[in-house]
């Protein structure tokens, strides 16, 4: 990457100010750095600032600074309020968030009077189960969306500026409205982390054994479900009316398959559980990309003994035979002596690389799908 498109719209010598130094500001900071803009860092914790400083993230800030473009990335309850100090504070600069809701903050800003015709909302949709500096990466936004969420006052060259801050950072700029992208968040990303949560909680009490007995499909629906619980309760609260929506959606359906498994072999029963099992299936194949169940990609399932370098080993040889792996799934149970890697790959090659896989030793499981 390169960072003429960021360079070029903030103007030569123009920096970025980066207020909160978690996992969003620190890996914006990281990424920004990497491709040579004057990054400048402010956080309240000074010992956070520090970490942030010290990972590369960026400077300190000093006297005579001017940002062109300020990223407020701190938690949704504190983000109108360092929006509206950051927009006195440097009138000459474009203000952005990366809060996971828009229309609260724009409303927010709008009631207290503060200059939102130099504010536009952003939110990439990238992330961690865990936070703070620690955690961050710089490349955690590539391939990723990220929202720019324009309003009556904003402008197309306002807007120009977060889209060349998108690609440089490797994402896939999307417009939606405040209240557009609020819903849309609550159904993609809002609402799986509450049956994530509910259905983790599930775990609790009882014999050590069954849990013992997870796959991946329990890992798979239950990882999100380890993120942490303060920064939630203020999305799910910042967010309420959207969730809340899609929830008494997802509690009508579940009702019928309540009633369903009542009577299971009832006259309706089958029909409806059919149903609810295909229309799952249409559902997951509107995901796009890899993730989803895109018949772009064949699977191998390929076994792989519990020891050390196993893994290591099966991806060199696929390089070896001059495969692109496009998705890496992991599945090992606790005290297994085996576990099960499957590989996304082009159809075209599955064949040809199930072939080698087996003539170098490894076990496939099941074939290809």
């Amino acid at each position: 990457m390169t960072a003429a498109r960021l360079s070029t719209s903030l103007g030569d010598g123009g920096s970025v100010r980066i207020v909160g130094t978690g996992l969003l500001g620190t890996s914006i900071g990281l990424a920004l750095r990497a491709l040579g803009l004057d990054v400048i860092l402010a956080n309240r914790s000074p010992a956070a600032l520090r970490l942030a400083i010290d990972y590369g993230a960026g400077r300190p800030a000093a006297d005579g600074d001017a940002p062109a473009l300020v990223i407020v990335a701190v938690s949704p309850d504190s983000t109108a309020d360092l929006v509206a100090a950051e927009l006195d504070a440097h009138p000459q600069a474009l203000v952005t968030d990366v809060a996971s809701v828009k229309a609260g903050i724009l409303a927010d800003l709008l009631a207290r009077g503060a200059d939102t015709s130099r504010y536009l909302g952003s939110h990439p949709m990238a992330g961690r189960e865990r936070g703070g500096a620690i955690s961050a990466r710089a490349d955690i936004f590539l391939g990723r969306p990220w929202v720019i969420a324009p309003h009556a006052l904003s402008t197309a060259a306002q807007e120009r500026i977060l889209e060349d801050l998108a690609l440089d950072l490797g994402s896939t700029p999307v417009r939606l409205g405040p209240d557009e992208h609020d819903r849309g968040v609550a159904l993609v990303s809002h609402v799986p982390q509450v049956v994530s949560s509910l259905l983790a909680a599930r775990l609790l009490g009882g014999s050590d054994a069954v849990p013992a007995l997870a796959g991946q499909g329990l890992r798979d629906t239950t990882r999100i479900a380890a993120s942490d619980p303060e920064l939630w309760i203020q999305i799910l609260g910042a967010n309420a009316g959207p969730v809340a929506e899609v929830l008494e959606a997802f509690r009508d359906e579940l009702d019928g398959v309540l009633q369903a498994l009542a009577a299971p072999n009832a006259p309706g029963a089958p029909t409806r559980l059919a149903g609810m099992l295909t229309r799952g299936n249409q559902g997951v194949a509107r995901i796009p990309g890899k993730h989803g169940s895109d018949a772009r990609y064949a699977s191998l399932v390929v076994q792989v003994a519990d020891e050390p370098g196993e893994l290591a080993r099966l991806l060199t040889e696929i390089g070896e035979e001059g495969v692109n792996m496009e998705d890496l799934r992991l599945e090992h149970s606790p005290g297994a002596p085996i576990g099960f890697a499957e590989i996304a790959v082009l159809p075209e090659v599955a064949s040809t690389l199930g072939d080698a896989l087996l003539a170098r030793g490894w076990q496939l499981s099941g074939g290809t799908s």
